[in-house]
């Protein structure tokens, strides 16, 4: 007779408190992470069905989708149709241990960097914007667009959405240095960089911004920004020509 490991989270062992101020995706949310570091979903066993998890819980099944949504976008959950939803399998990632903004980074390499446009608007956030700050869907948030290079072109395309916590008005003067206003302007200290980057082929729209043609190679790279209590106050999307960037990491064992 085979012994479970205690160790082992199993679906069965699921508890939400009802009465704890923590909404109920957020419990939701922590049971699934549990759930997923086991070895048995690991290696691939489907997840319970969230109409089983909400009667289960006691619960509505669009509670479920909040959760499992919020780890899907963040690549841990990945949904099949038809067959269901299974734990992506772990890869081998590298944390930085340092990282910088954009104008450290070109001043690092002894680059002068300069802004060529700038665009503030205020947006209701998407699903995506809404999932990667932590806030509802359609709120207003304050968008950025920063098309930036040297005298020579643009080669990097950043737009940046902010949590309101972080106080902008959209009357700053976006020509400083993005982290000092946030740190010195609204006591806003940025301190952790949750990073994606990948290779993908310019838009119509992104191509003509950076000087490209449509289908050229494009670094994009999606960057959360978090202050010393893990609270996001940032999400940031950049574009870099890639014949133009290079992104290079230093790895000590």
């Amino acid at each position: 007779m085979a012994v479970k490991d205690k160790s082992e989270k199993d679906p069965g062992d699921f508890k939400i408190d009802h009465s704890s101020p923590i909404p109920l995706h957020i419990q939701v949310e922590n049971e699934l992470r549990k759930l997923i570091e086991s070895p048995h979903f690991q290696n691939g066993k489907l997840l319970p069905k969230e109409v089983e998890l909400a009667k289960r819980l006691g619960i509505s099944r669009n509670t479920i989708r909040q959760a499992t949504n919020k780890l899907q976008h963040e690549n841990l959950l990945v949904r099949k149709k038809g067959v269901g939803t299974t734990v992506v399998k772990k890869t081998v990632s590298t944390r930085l241990d340092n990282w910088l903004s954009f104008s450290d980074e070109m001043h690092n390499q002894g680059v002068e960097s300069i802004n060529h446009s700038i665009k503030v608007s205020w947006v209701n956030a998407d699903e995506e914007v809404a999932l990667s700050l932590g806030i509802e869907q359609d709120k207003r948030v304050l968008r950025l667009e920063r098309l930036r290079g040297t005298g020579n072109g643009p080669f990097v395309y950043f737009i940046s959405y902010f949590h309101p916590r972080v106080g902008f008005t959209g009357k700053e003067d976006f020509s400083r240095h993005l982290y000092e206003i946030m740190e010195h302007d609204y006591h806003t200290i940025p301190t952790i960089s949750r990073e994606k980057i990948s290779a993908v082929s310019a838009k119509t729209e992104i191509a003509k911004k950076l000087g490209l043609k449509k289908g050229d190679a494009v670094l994009f790279r999606k960057r959360i920004v978090c202050d010393p209590g893990n609270r996001p106050v940032e999400y940031n999307l950049g574009y870099y020509r890639g014949d133009s960037f290079t992104y290079e990491i230093d790895i000590r064992r």
